[in-house]
């Protein structure tokens, strides 16, 4: 007999088993369908000893003090500042755009000053910003967008930009002045032994049970619990009553190169060129010294693993929908991204778990976070 029934083992399920095992000495069942833990911030080493992400990078970064404590716990960081190029007109150059992307890309010298007064001269102010394209033009203008975001938009959604919520493009910065990294958040690091060693010890407890190669459907007769947490898709949960929501998927090609480095950045994005989108060299985001180095190229695709809600009005609609079956469905906690189909962050879901811990304890939630049985 088990309190709780967890499906999905990556850092919604995870934070949740971890949670309530440890603060609320609750007995906890946690599947997952793959064979290992962590979901897509999953990594290992390959064939040659190189620590890699199966699913492509995860970088974590978060401005919450709370969160990062929180996994702390678990792991020791490395400190790390992740940077990224772009490939535009036969340049790599940084990306978010800043004061050196412009200059490098025209051949200007720019001042701060000069680079906002350009992009004032070039942007094309809209009155109303309700989709990505018009994020992009209202602040650079037609030609940076077509350079930069249309074409990897496109790749990456399978849709133009046009026909996008506004949030999709309003993640990426535009900045004044020679920062280049891709985030400003106050703590940014990776786990210093990797994803899946933070997840091996954030499960490692007495009330935990782990089973992997489990399929929800085929446990959830077989086993006695009185609680289920959620972290698949919403639609799949309710057995696509209305219709399935989209999601874009990726597939990932790795390679090994024997080489000690193979691209002079941690990740090069190819927005015009070539049908993947982007390029990560993994030895940048670990550490790992090592006289090979492994690289994955992304490719998106529209079937396969759910990865990315795809943020349109439709969609939105759609979900509200689930979302009015799950509250109206005792006994069943939905959490994560694929649950609540949002395009959430690692730190985000982390912290929408942790709320839902404090929910589910009666705790205020900095107080749900560090509380110990």
């Amino acid at each position: 007999m088990f309190d709780y029934l967890i499906v999905g083992a990556g850092f919604a399920g995870s934070v949740l088993a971890e949670r309530l095992a440890r603060a609320l000495d609750k007995k906890v069942l946690i599947i997952d369908r793959r064979n290992h833990i962590g979901g897509n911030a999953y990594d290992c080493h390959d064939d040659h000893g190189i620590l890699i992400h199966r699913y492509g990078p995860h970088i974590f970064h978060t401005n919450s003090e709370e969160i990062f404590s929180y996994l702390s716990r678990f792991t020791p960081w490395r400190q790390y500042q992740h940077r990224v190029k772009a490939c535009v007109d036969g340049r790599l150059v940084p990306i978010p755009i800043n004061l050196d992307t412009i200059n490098e890309l025209y051949g200007l010298q720019l001042t701060p000053k000069g680079m906002k007064e350009y992009l004032d001269s070039v942007a094309e102010k809209r009155e109303r910003i309700t989709t990505s394209e018009d994020v992009v033009i209202n602040s650079v203008g037609r030609e940076l967008y077509e350079k930069f975001f249309r074409g990897y938009t496109r790749k990456q959604w399978g849709i133009d930009p046009s026909e996008l919520d506004a949030q999709v493009t309003a993640r990426v910065p535009v900045r004044y002045n020679r920062d280049d990294r891709y985030f400003i958040d106050t703590f940014q690091a990776m786990p210093a032994h990797g994803f899946t060693r933070m997840f091996e010890q954030m499960l490692d407890h007495e009330n935990i049970t782990i089973m992997l190669n489990a399929d929800y459907r085929d446990v959830v007769e077989e086993v006695n619990f009185s609680e289920l947490i959620f972290t698949g898709p919403i639609d799949e949960y309710f057995d696509y009553r209305f219709g399935p929501l989209p999601y874009r998927c990726l597939e990932f090609k790795h390679e090994t190169h024997h080489k000690p480095v193979y691209q002079p950045a941690p990740v090069v994005n190819y927005p015009n060129e070539y049908a993947y989108t982007r390029v990560t060299e993994f030895k940048y985001l670990t550490g790992q010294e090592h006289p090979l180095t492994s690289v994955v190229y992304e490719f998106p695709r529209a079937e396969g693993d759910p990865y990315y809600p795809i943020p349109r009005p439709d969609n939105a609609a759609l979900y509200r929908k689930y979302h009015e079956l799950a509250d109206a469905t005792p006994g069943v906690h939905f959490v994560g991204r694929l649950a609540t189909y949002r395009y959430y962050n690692m730190d985000q879901v982390v912290g929408q778990a942790l709320s839902t811990f404090a929910k589910i304890s009666g705790k205020k939630r900095g107080a749900a976070a560090m509380a110990l049985a």
